[in-house]
């Protein structure tokens, strides 16, 4: 177990990184095409082919999932990460053809550093194409791909990963691009909103302060209508059908509260993604299926705290939590 979402078996995660561009894209690849679904809670959401993740819709089954910053300039990813898809034969068959089903969705990131100005035809496209081609395993946490420019009310965001090996044997695991309009911390001080839910010291091992903070009690939020949005993505290896995909995104959703303050904004277009790659029956369709979505919702909790934690500042732009609080 690697603490990443791709602990669970059938997908890999790819980044690309323009540092001058101060923006970036990530693609999520399964190896089989898999069952998905979505819960949308924020009011501003730049999304992709997510009417298809509704259950009555007629494609089952995704390819991938795309993350990227760009708002929605962003969303050319996914036609990146479908080309890449493309020249590899996957996709939905229609008769001799065949079309790559590749949801996704953006963070608003046009405001922070490095240079936009990139004339009439955005890079995110070309971000994807080169996002998929890295997917691996192994990727990195931070202030890379979708998270590059991401931040949060006080604090330099980024891609958080987690995931946990449930006594069934199931595997859960979660990502977020952290780009929020709040705080995942609490106050001013270095701890997480998430610190309950920490396994190890995965993002410090600092617990929550005692006693909290009066400053805990505010609700922080940047300025102006800008650099907001966290997507994320939950997955399980356990075989679910498109309904059940769907309660766990609801569910996961506790995890997103559990470590931004505020969320699910009018300023945010905060989504989960979840996804069964398929590969391990349920014993038992109920509790096996409800310690998954538990599971999900503490994954993603600890992803996001991740984020924040493993990411480093740009130039001109807020402090890194390392920057602020030192190891």
């Amino acid at each position: 177990m690697k603490n990443l979402i791709t602990d669970v078996p059938g997908l890999s995660v790819g980044h690309a990184t323009d540092r001058t561009l101060g923006s970036g894209a990530t693609a999520i690849l399964f190896d089989e095409p898999a069952v998905a679904a979505l819960d949308l809670r924020g009011g501003g959401p730049g999304t992709r082919e997510t009417e298809l993740l509704d259950p009555s819709a007629t494609v089952e089954r995704i390819d991938a999932i795309s993350l990227s910053g760009g708002s929605a300039f962003g969303l050319e990813a996914a036609a990146g990460v479908m080309a890449f898809l493309a020249e590899q034969g996957r996709g939905f068959a229609v008769g001799s053809a065949r079309v790559p089903i590749v949801p996704g969705a953006i963070l608003f990131d046009l405001l922070g550093p490095g240079n936009k100005d990139w004339g009439r035809f955005p890079p995110y496209r070309e971000l994807g194409h080169a996002a998929a081609t890295a997917a691996t395993r192994d990727f990195e946490l931070g202030s890379v791909g979708a998270g590059a420019g991401a931040t949060t009310e006080n604090l330099k965001g980024g891609i958080g990963s987690a995931s946990v090996k449930l006594a069934s044997g199931h595997t859960v695991g979660a990502l977020a691009a952290v780009n929020a309009v709040g705080r995942v911390t609490v106050g001013d001080g270095p701890h997480f909103w998430a610190a309950l839910w920490e396994t190890g010291k995965e993002f410090g091992g600092l617990g929550l302060p005692s006693p909290v903070p009066a400053t805990a009690h505010a609700v922080p939020m940047k300025g102006g209508v800008r650099e907001n949005t966290t997507p994320c993505i939950v997955a399980t290896d356990a075989i679910l059908t498109a309904p059940q995909a769907k309660r766990v995104a609801v569910m996961a959703s506790a995890g997103m509260a559990r470590a931004i303050n505020p969320v699910f904004s009018p300023l945010d277009g905060d989504v989960i993604f979840a996804v069964s790659t398929g590969k391990r029956p349920l014993a038992d369709p109920i509790y096996d299926f409800s310690r998954i979505a538990a599971a999900a919702a503490d994954c993603l909790a600890r992803a996001i705290a991740r984020g924040v934690y493993e990411a480093k500042s740009l130039p001109g732009g807020l402090p890194s939590w390392r920057d602020q609080f030192g190891n």
